[in-house]
C-alpha cells in the first residue's frame, strides 16, 4: 500500500466518536502507511483519544469542526447552513487534495448532496449512486446499486448505474464482461414500470455491456449475476430487509444452539466454524457503500455501525484509493460512450 490519507467524519452516525475513534485507531494499526484526519469537535474527541492512548499518534490529526449534520437534517439545509460541520470539512479536505478519500456514517442525503456539489461527478455521470458488494452463493460479491442515494431515477440514470457497476466488478474482482441485471417484479420482458423497460432497452442496445435481463428479489444472493441495478428507493428497502432477515437468522441459530446440553456441546466443539458462518451472515461484515460516480472517493458507512463495521468501511476506502476507482469508471464510461456514438 502506498501512502494515503483519509478524512473521517468523526461526528456522524448513531454512535459518533465513541465508535469512530477506536475504529480509526484500529485501521492505523493494520495499515502502517495510512494517515487519518479525524474531523470533529476537539472538546469531544480529546478525552476519547486519551482513553485509547491515541492523542499523540503520529499518523492521526484532529481537525476541529464546530457543527454536526444531524441524521434527520434536510440535505439542502445541511449544504447551505452546515459549512462548519464535520461532514462538510471532511469533504472539503478531499476537494482541496489534503485527503484521498472521505468516510462518513452520517446523513446519507446530506453526504450525497455535499459530495456532488464539492467533488463533482465524473464526465457522463449525472448523479452518484451508492454501491456495495452483496454476499452470494458462489463466494463472489454481487454489486448492487443504487442503495439509497437517488430515490427516483429515470432510464438514463439506471443505464449510468449499470456502467459504473460493471466498472466496479471489473476493477475490484477482475470479472471479464460482468453480467448485469435490472431488479424487477418479474423476469418476463413485459414486466416493470416505464423506467425499467426503457433502461432495459438502453442496455440491450449497448454491445459493450453484458446485460442478461431482469432479476427478482429472491435471486439477489444467488450469484446468477455480477451487477444488480435499481433505483435508490427499491435498493434501500431490499438492503435493509436483507439485513433484518440476516440478523433474525443469526439470532435464531444462536438461540437454538443453547436449548440443550447436547446442542451446547456441539456448539463448543464446532465453535470456530459456527462463528465463521454466523459472521458471514452479519451485515456489518459487508459495511461500507461507495458513493460511486464522483471524481473522488467517498464511502458511506451504516449509521448504526459498530467499531468493526466502521473499520471495514475505512478498509473499503483504502482499497478504492489504491485502485484509482474513479479513473477506472471514467475509462469504462468513455469506451461505452464512444461505442454508442459509432
Amino acid at each position: 500500500m502506498t501512502n494515503l490519507t483519509l478524512a473521517l467524519d468523526a461526528m456522524g452516525g448513531d454512535h459518533g466518536p465513541q465508535m469512530i475513534v477506536p475504529a480509526a485507531v484500529q485501521a492505523l494499526e493494520h495499515s502502517p502507511l495510512l494517515k487519518i484526519i479525524l474531523v470533529g469537535d476537539e472538546r469531544v474527541l480529546s478525552p476519547i483519544l486519551r482513553q485509547h492512548q491515541a492523542q499523540l499518534h503520529p499518523r492521526l490529526i484532529v481537525k476541529h469542526a464546530a457543527q454536526v449534520v444531524t441524521m434527520d437534517e434536510r440535505p439542502l439545509s445541511a449544504l447551505r447552513n452546515k459549512k462548519a460541520s464535520s461532514m462538510r470539512i471532511a469533504l472539503d479536505l478531499v476537494e482541496q487534495g489534503k485527503a484521498d478519500g472521505c468516510v462518513s456514517a452520517g446523513n446519507t442525503g446530506a453526504l450525497m448532496t455535499m459530495a456532488k456539489v464539492l467533488l463533482k461527478t465524473l464526465p457522463g455521470i449525472d448523479r452518484p449512486a451508492l454501491i456495495t458488494g452483496m454476499p452470494s452463493l458462489n463466494q463472489t460479491p454481487t454489486y448492487m446499486l443504487d442503495l439509497g442515494a437517488n430515490i427516483s431515477c429515470d432510464s438514463e440514470l439506471l443505464f449510468q448505474f449499470a456502467v459504473m457497476g460493471a466498472a466496479i466488478a471489473e476493477t475490484v474482482d477482475n470479472i471479464k464482461s460482468p453480467r448485469i441485471a435490472l431488479l424487477n417484479v418479474g423476469v418476463e420482458d413485459v414486466k416493470g414500470n416505464d423506467q425499467v423497460q426503457q433502461a432495459a432497452q438502453l442496455l440491450k442496445d449497448t454491445k459493450q455491456l453484458n446485460y442478461i435481463g431482469f432479476i427478482e428479489g429472491d435471486r439477489i444472493y444467488s450469484g446468477d449475476v455480477d451487477v444488480i441495478v435499481c433505483d435508490g428507493f427499491v435498493g434501500n428497502i431490499a438492503l435493509k430487509s436483507s439485513e433484518g432477515v440476516a440478523r433474525l437468522m443469526a439470532d435464531k441459530i444462536r438461540a437454538s444452539l443453547n436449548r440443550s446440553l447436547i446442542t451446547r456441546y456441539f456448539a463448543r466443539v464446532f465453535s470456530s466454524k459456527l462463528n465463521s458462518g454466523l459472521n458471514q451472515m452479519n451485515p456489518d461484515h459487508y459495511n461500507g457503500a461507495s458513493l460511486i460516480g464522483l471524481r473522488s472517493i467517498v464511502v458511506k458507512s451504516h449509521g448504526n455501525a459498530d467499531q468493526a463495521a466502521f473499520t471495514q468501511a475505512i478498509n473499503l476506502a483504502i482499497m478504492e484509493v489504491e485502485r484509482s476507482l474513479p479513473q477506472k469508471v471514467t475509462e469504462r464510461l468513455e469506451q461505452i460512450l464512444l461505442d454508442k456514438s459509432n
